[in-house]
């Protein structure tokens, strides 16, 4: 079990503030992840790191900070000036926060934000390592530290560490504009788990990291470096019964009489953001400027509460849109405006929570209709606090929350007309058919709350570190490598099966550009210099290729998958009389798809052919690779033929040739008195099956396998070899 949970976040829970007459003063955020996490890690030795939210503190000043933080399970991380210029105004919001809200063009690349955003990173990392033990969960948080899970796996590797990110993670098209998104990537990869809001935003990882990274993926798992990482989509909830018992309180009743005539004499329409350009601000103003002209009879009855809290309002984009926002607000008034009666009533700063939750009970439509965004909370917040279920949520497809919140009226925020429609059939809605909508959309949000989404989390974090816990089980242990070692010592008949790609030697792109380099032929001397070892190649290569690379080393040869073998001098006999006729058919099915799919090439052999993508485009490579696997299952359902889906290729070959086959006529030649195999593919799953049950298997990668243990890489494997050279 963990000792304790650190959560790290760019911000803290609390905001430290300078003021002239009280000092530092501490003021308690209210933001969702606040909430959520406050139980967290105000528990036990738990703690909360991130930044206080000031900068360019003296000693004195930091000494003060964290001592009263520290009181409330706190700790921070100090920022310079010129870090929050750079790293968070920067790199943080003028690169990553357009660019994965789709507004390619506000979003800046140049490598001194860049350079900041790495050493603010570097300085969190600092700050987990000197409080994180062994046994510690890290939990981080959001765009601002994607670098950091890499980091703190770098320096801590055996660390249980989860990553969020609360923004949405944009397709591979727009991903790739970043010149840094290798870096970017392999830093959140650090994480044990990675998670997302929607499964949209986990679905554009993934094919990011397979694009760029040229890491596969399965059911949302990924092997990085042989370390099982698990992705998956938690939609994030709110503090349910907070704003429940709110909607009734006698605080918000108050407000609301204190509102007077703002939410009683028409009816409202509410929307609040957060300044910003992902928000669709302008499209919902110009989008009501267009329903009152449209529909006149609700001029004078109906009022849009415009909420909009200031944000990066030193930033161009964001003056530029407060600018735009202020003239079409006087635009809309001052051309529908009457004595006694206001279409918009705009306030530009924050509300308090109480004024939030009377606004919410009092409003009859809440019109949230973000251009992009990663969940959106404030829909969750209006269906929580309309206990009487009446209201209408109109909700963007855009935002995460509509995956969820499928009985709003949802609307693509681009398109100002419906906007004008939804607004009519809200306020048209009869009230059964609010209450039904808004009973099944509180029953959701009610059960999936903040509190849920956390537990469910970190139950999933526990999951994975389990899977990686049986996986690291398999490995070859210190124990297991001693006794074989010992076993090979006693040995005077040895028997060594090895297959090549993926074991002996690392993938290329180019299957002809990975022939035995010097460590490998300094390895295969030394092995095959001993008297007592009989080595086995056994691979799916063709024989010309693998006489040659090995024509200098007393080696018997499997080749092709067992069709072709070789016994020491010994020319190369056929294991079984095969024919060849089927290629003809084969070959034009595959030089079809050549032709699909550019970057994939057809390597044909004596017996056997293969169709090899690993030039093409990752995802559409993978989608080829299936549906050529559907189509020669299909062509050869009457013929004697086997398909082999391997890595980043498509192999034919004889159905009555594996490579254990051919592996058993050297086993059945003599006694020996240990037995070795080690591969890493599929089609090395025969031999493991064929090898006497005392037999030491080795799968190269973590992947199941019949094989006893697990070897991580191909270094590993040479390693081990490297070991049995040095006994002689």
């Amino acid at each position: 079990m963990s000792k304790k949970t650190i959560i790290v976040s760019n911000r803290l829970p609390v905001t430290v503030s300078r003021n002239a007459d009280k000092g530092i003063t501490f003021k308690p955020s209210s933001g969702g992840l606040a909430t959520g996490l406050s139980t967290t890690y105000k528990q036990g030795g738990n703690l909360w790191i991130g930044w206080p939210g000031t900068s360019d503190h003296d000693q004195a000043e930091k000494d003060h900070i964290t001592n009263e933080l520290k009181k409330d399970n706190m700790a921070p991380v100090f920022l310079t000036s010129e870090d929050v210029n750079k790293f968070y105004e920067g790199y943080s919001n003028k690169t990553l926060w357009p660019l994965f809200h789709y507004f390619t063009e506000y979003a800046t690349y140049e490598m001194d934000l860049w350079e900041s955003y790495i050493h603010v990173n570097e300085l969190f990392r600092d700050a987990i390592l000197e409080v994180a033990e062994p046994e510690d969960k890290i939990w981080v948080h959001d765009y601002q530290l994607l670098l950091l899970p890499g980091m703190l796996r770098e320096a801590l590797p055996n660390a249980t560490i989860g990553f969020f990110q609360h923004i949405p993670f944009p397709s591979y098209e727009i991903f790739r504009l970043l010149p840094w998104r290798q870096e970017t990537l392999e830093g959140v990869l650090g994480a044990d788990l990675i998670g997302f809001h929607t499964y949209d935003d986990m679905r554009h990882f993934l094919s990011s990291v397979n694009r760029i990274v040229g890491y596969d993926s399965s059911l949302g798992h990924i092997k990085v470096k042989n370390r099982l990482v698990s992705v998956d989509a938690f939609p994030m909830g709110i503090d349910y019964d907070k704003f429940e018992s709110a909607a009734d309180s006698e605080k918000t009743k108050q407000k609301v009489i204190a509102y007077g005539d703002l939410l009683s004499k028409n009816k409202s329409i509410l929307s609040i953001d957060r300044l910003d350009y992902s928000k669709g601000i302008k499209h919902r103003l110009i989008a009501f400027d267009k329903f009152l002209s449209k529909y006149p009879e609700y001029q004078g009855q109906v009022s849009l509460i415009l909420l909009v809290v200031p944000s990066r309002d030193k930033v161009d984009q964001y003056q530029h849109l407060k600018e735009e926002i202020d003239t079409l607000v006087g635009k809309v008034n001052g051309k529908y405006s009457r004595m006694n009666w206001s279409p918009i009533h705009y306030f530009y700063r924050s509300f308090s929570f109480e004024g939030l939750s009377a606004l919410y009970k009092a409003s009859s439509v809440a019109l949230v209709t973000p251009l992009r965004d990663g969940m959106n909370l404030v829909c969750k917040e209006f269906v929580a606090s309309k206990t009487d279920q009446q209201g209408v949520l109109i909700l963007s497809e855009m935002a995460g929350a509509a995956k969820e919140l499928s009985e709003a009226i949802l609307i693509n925020p681009n398109d100002e007309n419906q906007i004008v429609e939804a607004l009519y059939t809200s306020l048209t809605m009869p009230e059964e058919e609010q209450r039904s909508r808004m009973k099944e959309m509180q029953k959701k949000v009610r059960r999936y709350n903040v509190h849920r989404w956390v537990e469910i989390f970190m139950n999933q974090l526990d999951n994975i570190i389990e899977r990686q816990t049986a996986m690291n089980m398999r490995l070859l242990s210190e124990k297991s490598r001693a006794k074989m070692l010992q076993k090979y010592t006693d040995g005077q008949k040895r028997i060594i099966f090895l297959d090549y790609d993926g074991t002996l030697k690392g993938f290329a792109a180019d299957p002809q550009s990975v022939s035995p380099d010097q460590e490998l032929r300094d390895i295969m001397f030394n092995l095959t210099a001993d008297p007592k070892n009989r080595v086995v190649i056994i691979s799916g290569r063709d024989k010309e290729t693998l006489e040659t690379w090995f024509a200098d080393f007393k080696v018997d040869i499997i080749a092709e998958h067992g069709i072709w073998l070789r016994s020491g001098d010994e020319p190369f006999q056929m294991i079984d009389n095969l024919n060849s006729d089927w290629k003809g058919k084969i070959n034009g099915i595959l030089d079809r798809y050549v032709d699909r799919t550019p970057g994939s090439f057809v390597e044909e052999k004596a017996y056997s052919v293969a169709w090899h993508y690993r030039k093409a485009d990752a995802d559409f490579g993978d989608l080829r690779a299936r549906e050529l696997v559907g189509n020669l299952n299909y062509l050869i359902s009457n013929m004697n033929l086997q398909v082999m889906h391997g890595n980043k290729v498509v192999e034919v070959k004889n159905q009555d040739v594996n490579k254990g086959k051919a592996a058993l006529k050297f086993l059945s030649e003599d006694k020996y008195d240990i037995v070795l195999a080690i591969g890493d593919d599929v089609t090395d799953e025969d031999t493991f099956r064929a090898m006497p049950k005392k037999a030491y298997t080795i799968k190269v990668g973590m992947s199941a396998s019949e094989a006893r243990y697990n070897l991580k890489t191909v270094a590993d494997v040479r390693e081990l070899l490297t070991e049995f050279t040095k006994i002689k």
